[in-house]
């Protein structure tokens, strides 16, 4: 076998071996993308976690865990999230997926949703620390929009 051959057949798998992982590339992508959704959502779910505490009464208010997990929201609602929600990754397309494809039906829909919770949330974070009164006022349009996107575009808890 001359050295060309030898190295001819190595490539010939590695170029098939390429050609194969740019074909999962799109499912790595894909995956990912719900990956780090999801974690975004728990990132919600942690700073919504004492806020709804307090404001239920659950916890004792304090002024700066209140400040800094409304700011933390408002800063998540902020990020441009575009990356996240890539097509092919609804709960049709995968079983890990709680997102409804209606979210690539109804992309306008799905936008003035996010940019209700942006709003919200940034309205929660400038009176977060300001008193309890001032918190609870504040997640009532905050749990709204949550809870408006999870209805419309999130497979049912239930």
């Amino acid at each position: 076998m001359s050295r060309l051959s030898s190295l001819a057949i190595p490539a010939a798998i590695l170029g098939l071996a390429g050609m194969a992982l740019a074909d999962s590339h799109v499912s790595d992508e894909v995956a990912g993308a719900v990956n780090i959704r999801q974690s975004h959502m728990s990132l919600y779910g942690f700073n919504l976690g004492p806020l709804a505490g307090m404001a239920r009464g659950r916890m004792d208010y304090d002024a700066e865990i209140a400040g800094a997990a409304a700011a933390n929201l408002a800063a998540l609602a902020a990020m441009d999230q575009a990356g996240y929600w890539v097509e092919g990754s609804s709960n049709d397309d995968l079983e890990e997926s709680e997102a409804l494809a209606a979210i690539w039906d109804d992309p306008t829909g799905f936008e003035e949703r996010m940019m209700a919770l942006q709003l919200a949330s940034a309205d929660l974070a400038a009176v977060a620390g300001n008193g309890l009164t001032e918190l609870q006022a504040g997640m009532g349009p905050v749990g709204q929009s949550c809870g408006g996107c999870h209805e419309d575009y999130r497979i049912s808890d239930n």
